[in-house]
């Protein structure tokens, strides 16, 4: 592969401490590296001097000449004066971009929901931050620069930006170097990472999950201050090697390595040792949403809905900007009133939301983080019965990344992440046995996400998650729903099973003349088809209704065929046979209601 870029010993100081010393590293074409470290420690930083955004106090960088380098980042960069069309394409005429298979696949896949024509200045910013993205995607680049471009991204855009750059990359002699903490992405873009860390960069082969596996092995060789690290690793290792759900495909590295290194490692939950302490805490009754509707201004936004939230679920949500997400968790806390049906409550509930404007920690602005942390409680447990572990909340504090001269920090000087760090800690310290975490990824670094995982773990509540985050909602959660359309859906594949149903929604829609793309300058729309009667409409709702409730029984039914062939005689062929056989047809029977929920999705839709 030829050389496009290179760093020689490059070094460089801010005021109070030294960012790089001596750091070489070089980016051929076909690469696709990914960059991980803590925050601070400078990922930006390194971009910017790769791009020659910023000059090195020492070093150089060198470029193979005539090389095109584009960067996104993180900052909006866009000019707000400008139209989207102007942002994207330019002055280049319609006929021309329209012709381009690359500008129209990055138009559909980022600017879906945005007004072609709209001024950059009335945009939300995660919507100007697609723009930002999308204007960079559709030019000709020799290497691409990405700082963190999953930001304000939901699941289904960053599948479709993975697919995009792996397909792009793929046909194309360039280089790519994206930061991001979106571990699933790593593992899916990436063929090289590199850990920023200590003033230095160290670089992995492979994605994401080999990187885990590589640095399990180095800490294994390091000093015994690094054993808290290595061991939370091994958890993620663990984890990885296992088999996570809706993966694809399992990690790409050595798996005999991987055996070894985890052969003394214990499931990184036990479900049902957590449900029999949750039940214990709870009591049988958590929240029951029966047969709930929401309307706002004539709009429905959650319809006939029913879902009877157990004792230690731990449950992912998932649905595009808008579907209801937030309605639904208001549901569950009280803070919206259904319209139909209604909410019932066990008594002994008491829940707790991590919410994403981190308004909890405005009273303790001022105060140090360790007199705030004093207020709360003097331990608190981790586990049951002789595996209980007290920890005080200094230790706690430790455990989720806080050094000892932190702890005197105001709050109000916290970085983004600390902050939520903190406010994660605060909340937990209460002890509820209900905990909603809502965007809990914000402003957290690879390392800080592992640790609040395994902090998660061993936590024994009911657990519901709302986030873009796909490794995180694979990875703390047994059970993933999504709202399609107002309607609760069950995922038994997970994530993959909800992008499929996008899929089929979008599709529907695009066939019923109901694609929400922005058009482009002059151009038209198929007229829509004609919306059903009220008789008929009444009649699909129920279909549809109907169509969820025998979806949930049928899962049930496959989950219990499941038990009873792992628990029948492996001798008897006969009898596995038939039990095969039952649980064959029960799927297929799931796979044509999921097809028939799709067509009359799509006729309501008329």
């Amino acid at each position: 592969m030829a050389h496009l870029l290179g760093a020689e010993r490059l070094h460089l100081e801010f005021p109070t401490r030294t960012v790089f010393d001596e750091v070489t590293l070089g980016i051929d074409e076909g690469d696709r590296v990914g960059v991980v470290g803590r925050n601070g420690d400078g990922k930006s930083t390194l971009l910017k001097l790769l791009a020659g955004r910023i000059e090195p106090d020492g070093g150089r960088v060198t470029q193979r000449r005539g090389i095109r380098i584009g960067m996104l980042d993180q900052a909006d960069v866009v000019d707000p004066g400008r139209t989207v069309a102007e942002a994207v394409v330019g002055g280049i005429e319609e006929h021309v971009w329209a012709g381009d298979a690359k500008v129209r696949d990055v138009i559909a896949g980022l600017l879906a929901d945005v007004p072609w024509q709209a001024q950059i200045a009335s945009l939300s910013g995660g919507q100007r931050r697609r723009v930002g993205l999308a204007s960079l995607l559709v030019g000709d680049w020799d290497v691409v620069f990405l700082d963190e471009p999953t930001n304000h991204l939901d699941v289904e855009g960053i599948a479709w930006l993975a697919g995009h750059l792996k397909a792009r990359w793929a046909a194309n002699a360039g280089a790519l170097v994206v930061v991001t903490h979106d571990r699933w992405f790593l593992d899916e873009v990436c063929t090289v990472t590199w850990e920023v860390h200590d003033g230095i960069v160290e670089p992995f082969e492979g994605g994401y999950a080999a990187y885990v596996l590589q640095r399990v092995e180095r800490d294994r060789m390091a000093a015994a201050s690094e054993a808290k690290r290595q061991n939370l690793m091994r958890k993620e290792l663990a984890w990885l090697r296992r088999g996570a759900p809706a993966r694809t495909s399992k990690p790409k590295f050595r798996i005999e390595a991987a055996n070894q290194l985890i052969e003394n490692e214990p499931p990184l939950r036990n479900p049902v040792e957590l449900s029999r302490l949750a039940v214990s805490r709870l009591g049988k009754d958590v929240v029951d949403l029966l047969d709930v509707g929401v309307v706002y201004d004539h709009k429905t936004v959650l319809h006939e809905l029913e879902w009877r939230i157990a004792p230690g679920e731990r449950t992912g949500i998932l649905g595009v900007n808008g579907a209801g997400k937030s309605t639904l968790l208001g549901l569950v806390t009280g803070a919206v009133a259904p319209t139909t049906g209604r909410v019932k409550r066990g008594k002994t509930v008491k829940i707790a939301t991590l919410s994403q404007e981190l308004a909890e920690l405005t009273e303790w602005a001022d105060q140090r983080v360790s007199a705030v942390v004093a207020e709360q409680r003097t331990s608190y447990a981790i586990g049951e019965g002789s595996k209980a572990v007290e920890l005080t909340p200094g230790q706690l504090l430790e455990r989720l990344g806080f050094t000892s001269a932190q702890l005197s920090t105001p709050v109000k000087n916290l970085s983004g992440g600390q902050k939520r760090r903190l406010q994660l800690l605060l909340i937990l310290l209460q002890e509820p046995n209900v905990l909603i975490l809502d965007e809990p990824t914000n402003d957290l670094d690879t390392d800080m996400l592992a640790a609040i995982e395994d902090l998660l773990d061993s936590w024994p509540g009911t657990l519901l998650v709302v986030s873009h985050d796909r490794y995180l909602i694979e990875r703390v959660t047994d059970r993933q729903l999504a709202i399609i359309d107002g309607h609760l859906r069950d995922l038994p594949r997970g994530v993959e099973q909800y992008l499929e149903l996008r899929k089929g929604v979008d599709a529907a829609r695009a066939a019923a003349g109901l694609d929400t793309r922005p058009a482009a300058p002059g151009a038209t729309r198929p007229a829509a088809a004609p919306a059903l009667g009220g008789a008929e409409r009444r009649t699909a709702e129920k279909e549809l209704s109907s169509i969820d409730r025998k979806l949930e029984r049928l899962q049930a039914e496959i989950a219990e065929q499941h038990e009873k062939l792992a628990r029948h005689d492996q001798s008897d062929y006969v009898g596995l046979g038939s039990l095969g056989d039952e649980l064959a047809r029960l799927e297929a029977s799931v796979a044509d209601l999921e097809t028939r929920w799709l067509e009359v999705s799509e006729n309501l839709e008329g």
